[in-house]
């Protein structure tokens, strides 16, 4: 080893001479003590880049599907029928059947209308009676027997003619629209109601009668 470096110091010193060599030693010297000194202000901060050469980017056309559009399926609206109020009439039709039997007393029995009370079906008793008040009527020649003769038309073609009796009559057409229109059901009470009326107007028939 010292054998080497004596001899490449010798080959150096033939080539080089001392002094230059020495000046070139102190100035690699002063080079590495100012690198040292001025570190790291000396190395870049970036490197530059060796990268891979950018290949162009192939773009393919975008393919557009046909949007699919599906009706839309609207609900039924479900409407229900709306109840309508069963409006009372205010002229209710009432039958007039022509009189076929005469005028009954002041003590005959009603008949029909006291069976069917009897038998509970006051709705129907009280109609009876009802029938029996127009038979009365038709039989005194104060209302003319036609058919689609209405209680409110009844009512007022006789108290033309007889005005007292125009508030029983009054009375036993409300009973009767009440129980045939109203749809109201009917009681025991009903039908005395309308046995009483059908008396009162059979007494003050009678009783204007007297009087002419």
């Amino acid at each position: 080893m010292s054998r080497w470096w004596t001899e490449s110091v010798a080959a150096l010193g033939d080539a080089v001479p001392l002094p230059l060599a020495a000046l070139l030693l102190l100035a690699g010297a002063l080079l590495v003590a100012l690198a040292w000194y001025f570190f790291p202000a000396w190395v870049p901060r970036r490197l530059p880049r060796v990268g891979r050469p950018r290949l162009p980017r192939l773009r393919l056309p975008r393919l557009r599907l046909p949007r699919l559009r599906l009706p839309r399926l609207r609900r039924p609206k479900l409407r229900l029928p709306r109840r309508r109020r069963r409006a009372r009439p205010e002229t209710p039709a009432v039958p007039l059947p022509a009189p076929r039997s005469p005028e009954p007393g002041p003590a005959t029995p009603a008949g029909l209308a006291d069976r069917l009370a009897a038998e509970g079906r006051y709705a129907e008793a009280v109609r009876e009676r009802l029938r029996e008040m127009v038979r009365l009527l038709v039989a005194r020649q104060l209302v003319e027997p036609r058919p689609g003769l209405t209680v409110t038309e009844l009512t007022a073609a006789v108290a033309r003619v007889r005005p007292a009796v125009h508030p029983t009559l009054h009375a036993a057409g409300a009973i009767f629209s009440d129980l045939w229109y109203a749809q109201r059901p009917a009681t025991a009470a009903h039908d005395h109601r309308m046995r009483d009326l059908a008396a009162d107007l059979r007494r003050e028939l009678a009783a204007e009668g007297g009087h002419g």
